[in-house]
């Protein structure tokens, strides 16, 4: 397996300064985030707000030349490009593949769409599942890949509902980003079997942590939970496991680091990351 970085993970890092970095620890890939985002919150760089190391989508056409420059010149690949464009945005989603297509990457995320319980489910998948034909239509006329990734409060939170959304389309087009750290919020399946189901269809695997912690009390006196970020190595994934289950199944692919945690900066994170992945590659 080959080790990028996601880099919405990343925010105060400058796309050159990130390439670096990461270049030297080891990685061989960057994901790169691509969306219009806001401004900082005050001034200061977050993960959703203000990212530094973020490409905006209008002008992803525009700049393409110059982050595929800038990825090669560090002998970089492109594994998948973390887009925010969704289905039910067409005109977004082929000017993504636009971008896509010219940065010279094969893969990009487009989303299926949130699910908050309030509204009945079928209804919105099937509405998703016809957005998506046509999709994977243009993904097929621009020689691409579309992924649609597990993730809490989404369609798709869990690795058996993205292998049933995905089944009605040609793997070669449509694919499924593995997410264990958002399976932590929601959707949680043993790895083993959750990626057996995924078959073909399994094209990219993001890397992060959460973990449990109280919230509150409801009025019947019940205790209220609520999952969030952690460190790599000190969340409820058990990411010995985890790997153990993409070997068993013959994934070869790339995994990427997505690491919202905020108890150490953006380099030792990266450092740390890296380092625990070597240990877990080493145990087997």
């Amino acid at each position: 397996m080959r080790y990028s970085v996601f880099t919405v993970s990343i925010p105060d890092l400058e796309p050159e300064a990130a390439l670096r970095e990461m270049k030297a620890l080891g990685y061989e890939g960057v994901e790169w985030r691509v969306v219009d985002q806001g401004e900082a919150l005050a001034g200061k760089p977050g993960f959703w707000a203000g990212n530094r190391c973020t490409w905006p989508l209008s002008r992803l056409l525009e700049d393409a030349d110059r982050i595929r420059r800038l990825t090669q010149e560090m002998g970089m690949v492109m594994p998948s490009v973390g887009t925010y464009v969704s289905c039910e945005d067409l005109a977004q989603v082929e000017l993504a593949m636009q971008g896509v297509s010219r940065l010279g990457a094969r893969q990009l995320r487009v989303g299926v769409g949130g699910y908050d319980g309030k509204a009945p489910y079928l209804p919105l998948r099937d509405r998703a599942l016809r957005r998506y034909c046509e999709v994977a239509a243009l993904a097929g006329r621009y020689g691409l890949r579309a992924l649609v990734e597990i993730h809490m409060n989404s369609l798709i939170p869990s690795a058996s509902a993205a292998a049933d959304f995905v089944r009605h389309f040609d793997p070669a087009q449509v694919g499924v980003i593995h997410d264990a750290g958002n399976m932590v919020y929601e959707g949680y399946e043993q790895y083993a079997m959750g990626l057996a189901l995924l078959g073909p269809y399994l094209a990219h695997v993001h890397l992060k942590n959460a973990r449990w912690e109280t919230a509150g009390d409801r009025p019947d006196g019940s205790v209220i939970w609520r999952a969030v970020s952690a460190p790599l190595d000190q969340g409820v994934v058990d990411v010995a496991a985890l790997f153990r289950a993409l070997r068993e199944v013959g994934y070869e692919g790339w995994i990427s680091t997505e690491d919202f945690s905020t108890e150490h900066g953006t380099l030792e994170k990266l450092r740390r990351n890296r380092e625990f992945i070597r240990r877990v590659e080493a145990a087997g």
